[in-house]
C-alpha cells in the first residue's frame, strides 16, 4: 500500500509521459522496506517481543513516517491529523489534564507496538483488507469494467422507468444494484448518476433534489447485503461473528431504508405533479415477462440446489463439478443474451422494452449469484466465497467478447479477443486503485486503535462521555453519531467505523447495562457504520454531495442538505434498532415475529417519510405531520409503551438465587442487578445476564455463567469467584461484588406483536 501510495497513486494524476520522481522511487522503496523486515525477520522479532533493538525502531519509525506521508498523498490529512493527536496523546500523557491523563510510553515501547506488533498498524483491519476485502474490492472493478454496472441501471429504468418519477425510482434501484458491489458511495454516485441524473431532471427534478435523490441511494448502497461496505467486514472480525451473521443482522433494515427513499422519491414527484412517462409495450406484456424472468431466475436456482445435493457426495473427488456447473450456466446465459441486447436509451423519450434489456446482460447475474451461494448456502468464508465468484468473474471478462462473436457470427474474433483481455487487465489495474485507499485508511487507523490499546483511553473515554452526558443513554448515541458525522467528513468511511467503534462501542455497551437495558455489541458496531456511511452526504464536505453536484450542475452544498435531509430516515433507524433489537432479527424465535417486526418497521419508515416529507395522501398540516411522527415512534418502540401498562421485570430478593437458578429452563438467561468497586477503584452499579446453560443444580448452573456466589447470614449474596473468559468477566463482574436484586421476566406482549 506504502509502494503504490507514493508511486502509482501519484503517477495516475500525471501524463502518461510524466515521469515519477526519483525521491518518490526511494520512499516507496523504504516504505516496502519498512513493512518486508517484519516479514523477513520475524523469527527473530518474535524471540525478543518488546524489546527492539536499535534497527528495529529505525524501521518502525521511517514506516510509521512513510505510512502518514502515504495518508496524506491519498486521503488527504485529515486522517493524518487524527492519528497524529493519537500519537502525540501517548507521549503526552503525564502532562495532559487529569481526566484524559496516563503515565505516557517511551518511544521504544510505543514503535514496538505500533509496528512491530498486531496491536498497531498491522492488527486486524489490515488484516481483514488484505485477507478478502481486496477480493471483493477486486470482483466488483472486474463486474464495473465487463459491463455490469451500466446493465444494471438499464434493467432498473426498464422496471420503473414509464412510473411517475420513474428516472428517480430507477435511480434508488440501481444504485442500491451497483452499491453492492462497489463498496464506495461516491464511485456509485459518479457511475450510476452520470446516467440517472440527467433523466430525473428531464423529467422535473431540479437539479439539487436530482443530484440528491442519487447521493441518498448511493450512500445507502453501502448498507445492502450480501456484499455490503469494506467496513462490515471489519465489524464481523471486530464482533467475533461470521459474516453470514452482519447479513442477516443487516438485511432488515436495508430493506426498510430504500422501500422509505422510493417512497420519497414517489412523494416529491406527486408534489411536482409529474406525469407518468410512456410505455414501450402493454401493461399484460410487461407483467408477463417480468414473471418470466422471475421463473427463469427462481428454476435456476431450484435446479443449481437439487442438483448440487445430488452430487456433494462426489465433490471430494470431483472439485471442479460445481465450477462446471456455473460455466455452463454461464455459457447458456451468454448464448440467450447474445440473441439481443438493447442500447442505453439516455435520449429516448420512453424506457427500453423489459425483455430484451433484462435479456442483454443476463450472464452478468451468474458470477453474483455465485457468491451469494457460497457465502449464504456452503456457507464459505468471505474470502473463499470471493475467491471462487472473482474468478468465474475474470473468466467471464475475458471470454464474454470473443464468445459474442462466435454466437452471432459478427464482429472479429481477434479483435473481441483483444478487447476481452484489455478489460481484464483494466479491471485488475482499477481494483488495485480502488484498493490503494482502503489498504492504507486501515494501515493508518491501526495507530489509532494501538493507542487505544497502548494507553487504556477507551476506560477513559467511558468516564468521560458517562460525565459529559450525565449518564443518559439517548445523549451518549448522539454524542456518536455527531462524532461519526463529523470525523466521516475528513476520513473514509473504513477508517472512520474504526476509530469510533474502537472508541465509543464498548462505551455504549457498558453504561446500555447500567440502566438497564442490555445493548448487543453488533446492534453498536451496526450504529457506528450507519453514521459513518450518511457522513459521504453530510453538509458542508459531503464528498458524494459534490459528486453529484457536478453532474446535475446544481449547488454542493444544498445538494448535500436535500441528500440529508432523504437521509434521516437512515438516521432514526440506527436509533430504533438499539432499542429494539428485533430489527436486527436479535430475539426473533418465530417467523411470524420476523415478519410483523418488518412489516411494523417498514410501516414506521413510510410514515416517517410522509411526516419529514410533509405530504400523505395531500399535504400535511404541522400537527398532522406530529401525529403521524408519534405513530413512528409507537411502531418503532413499542416496548416504551407496553412496559406502562405492563412493567417487564419483577426484582425478587438476591437470597433466592440458587433456587431462581435451578428452576429456570435450559439455555435461559439470569439477570442480576449488580454492584461493586472495579480495579480503577470506581464503584460501579449494572446489569449482568448470564447465560445458564444445560438444566441441572443452581450452583452449576451458576458456574456456567462465570460466576460462584456467597451466602452472607443477613440475607445479603456477594460473588465469591469469577471464572476468567466467562459470560460474568465479560461484563466487568469482579470478586467480592454484591448482588443487589434478581430480575425475572413478567409475562408480557411481545414487542413484535405490539407491532
Amino acid at each position: 500500500a506504502v509502494f503504490l501510495a507514493f508511486v502509482a497513486f501519484p503517477a495516475l494524476k500525471r501524463s502518461p509521459r510524466h515521469r515519477v520522481p526519483l525521491q518518490d522511487w526511494g520512499f516507496a522503496l523504504l516504505g516496502a522496506g519498512a513493512a518486508a523486515y517484519l516479514y523477513l525477520l520475524y523469527e527473530d522479532l518474535a524471540q525478543r517481543a518488546g524489546l527492539p533493538t536499535t534497527p528495529d525502531l529505525i524501521v518502525g519509525i521511517a514506516g510509521l513516517t512513510l505510512l502518514l506521508e502515504a495518508t496524506r498523498r491519498t486521503l488527504g490529512p485529515a486522517l493524518v491529523v487524527v492519528a497524529s493527536v493519537f500519537l502525540g496523546y501517548a507521549f503526552a500523557g503525564p502532562y495532559m489534564p487529569d481526566i484524559v491523563a496516563h503515565k505516557g510510553v517511551s518511544l521504544s515501547k510505543a514503535v514496538s507496538h505500533y509496528w512491530l506488533s498486531t496491536e498497531g498498524v498491522f492488527g486486524i483491519a489490515l488484516g481483514v483488507s488484505t485477507s478478502f476485502v481486496f477480493l471483493f474490492i477486486l470482483f466488483g472493478a472486474l463486474m464495473e469494467r465487463a459491463g455490469a454496472g451500466t446493465y444494471f441501471v438499464q434493467v432498473a429504468y426498464a422496471l420503473l422507468g414509464h412510473l411517475r418519477g420513474g428516472p428517480a425510482k430507477a435511480a434508488v434501484v440501481a444504485s442500491g444494484m451497483n452499491g453492492m458491489v462497489s463498496g464506495s458511495s461516491i464511485a456509485n454516485v459518479v457511475y450510476t448518476g452520470t446516467f440517472t441524473i440527467p433523466l430525473m431532471k428531464r423529467v422535473g427534478f431540479p437539479s439539487e433534489k436530482a443530484g440528491a435523490v442519487e447521493v441518498a441511494s448511493s450512500t445507502n448502497g453501502q448498507l445492502t447485503p450480501p456484499l455490503m461496505g469494506a467496513a462490515a467486514f471489519l465489524m464481523a472480525e471486530y464482533v467475533g461473528i461470521p459474516y453470514i451473521e452482519v447479513i442477516q443482522h443487516a438485511i432488515l433494515p436495508a430493506l426498510i431504508a430504500y422501500a422509505a427513499l422510493f417512497y420519497i422519491v414517489h412523494l416529491e414527484a406527486l408534489k411536482a405533479n409529474m406525469r407518468p412517462m410512456g410505455r414501450r409495450e402493454p401493461r399484460v406484456r410487461r407483467f408477463a415477462t417480468i414473471g418470466a424472468g422471475l421463473t427463469l431466475i427462481a428454476v435456476t436456482i431450484v435446479g443449481m440446489y437439487l442438483g448440487l445435493d445430488l452430487i456433494k457426495e462426489f465433490m471430494d473427488a470431483a472439485p471442479g463439478i460445481p465450477v462446471g456447473i456455473a460455466v455452463i450456466i454461464y455459457l447458456a446465459a451468454l448464448t440467450y443474451a447474445t440473441g439481443g441486447s438493447a442500447k442505453p436509451v439516455v435520449d429516448d423519450e420512453k424506457p427500453p422494452e423489459i425483455g430484451p434489456t433484462f435479456r442483454s446482460g443476463l450472464h452478468y447475474l451468474v458470477p453474483v449469484a455465485v457468491l451469494v451461494w457460497c457465502l449464504l448456502v456452503e456457507r464459505l468464508s468471505p474470502g473463499l466465497s470471493a475467491f471462487w465468484a472473482t474468478l468465474l468473474m475474470i473468466f467471464v471478462t475475458i471470454t464474454q467478447h470473443p464468445l459474442r462473436a462466435l454466437i452471432s457470427r459478427q464482429g472479429d474474433f481477434a479483435s473481441a479477443a483483444r478487447q476481452g483481455l484489455r478489460d481484464f487487465a483494466e479491471g485488475l489495474a482499477k481494483g488495485a486503485r480502488n484498493m490503494i485507499h482502503i489498504g492504507v485508511a486501515t494501515a493508518a487507523a491501526g495507530i489509532i486503535v494501538g493507542t487505544v490499546t497502548l494507553t487504556g483511553i477507551g476506560l477513559v473515554m467511558t468516564e468521560f462521555v458517562e460525565f459529559i452526558s450525565g449518564g443518559n443513554l439517548i445523549l451518549i448515541l448522539l454524542f456518536t453519531a455527531l462524532i461519526s458525522l463529523v470525523l466521516g467528513m475528513g476520513l473514509p468511511t473504513t477508517a472512520n467505523y474504526i476509530v469510533v467503534s474502537s472508541l465509543m462501542a464498548p462505551v455504549i455497551v457498558a453504561l446500555g447495562a447500567q440502566h438497564d437495558l442490555i445493548v448487543p455489541l453488533v446492534a453498536v458496531h451496526m450504529f457506528v457504520f450507519y453514521f459513518g456511511i450518511l457522513a459521504d452526504d453530510t453538509p458542508p464536505v459531503g464528498l458524494a454531495a459534490y459528486a453529484a453536484a457536478a453532474i446535475a450542475h446544481g449547488d454542493p452544498i444544498r445538494t448535500g442538505i436535500q441528500g440529508f435531509i432523504y437521509d434521516i430516515r437512515t438516521a432514526i433507524l440506527p436509533f430504533a434498532f438499539i432499542f429494539n433489537t428485533e430489527l436486527l432479527l436479535i430475539g426473533i424465535v418465530h417467523w411470524w415475529e420476523g415478519v410483523l417486526t418488518g412489516v411494523g418497521a417498514l410501516t414506521a419508515m413510510l410514515v416517517f417519510a410522509a411526516a419529514t416529507q410533509g405530504y400523505f395522501v395531500c399535504k400535511s398540516r404541522v400537527w398532522e405531520s406530529i401525529a403521524l411522527l408519534l405513530a413512528v415512534f409507537t411502531l418503532l418502540r413499542p416496548g416504551y409503551w407496553m412496559d406502562m401498562i405492563v412493567p417487564p421485570w419483577e426484582t425478587v430478593e438476591p437470597i433466592r438465587i440458587v433456587r431462581i437458578a435451578e428452576s429456570l429452563p435450559a439455555d435461559a438467561d439470569l439477570r442480576l442487578h449488580i454492584e461493586g468497586e472495579n480495579f480503577d477503584g470506581d464503584f460501579v452499579r449494572l446489569i449482568a445476564v448470564l447465560p445458564l446453560g444445560p438444566a441441572g443444580s443452581g450452583l452449576e448452573r451458576l458456574g456456567h455463567g462465570g460466576i460462584a456466589v456467597r451466602l452472607e447470614p443477613e440475607g445479603e449474596v456477594y460473588v465469591d469467584a469469577v471464572t476468567f473468559g466467562s459470560a460474568a468477566e465479560r461484563f466487568g463482574i469482579d470478586f467480592d461484588w454484591r448482588i443487589t436484586a434478581i430480575a425475572l421476566a413478567v409475562e408480557q406482549p411481545s414487542n413484535a406483536a405490539a407491532e
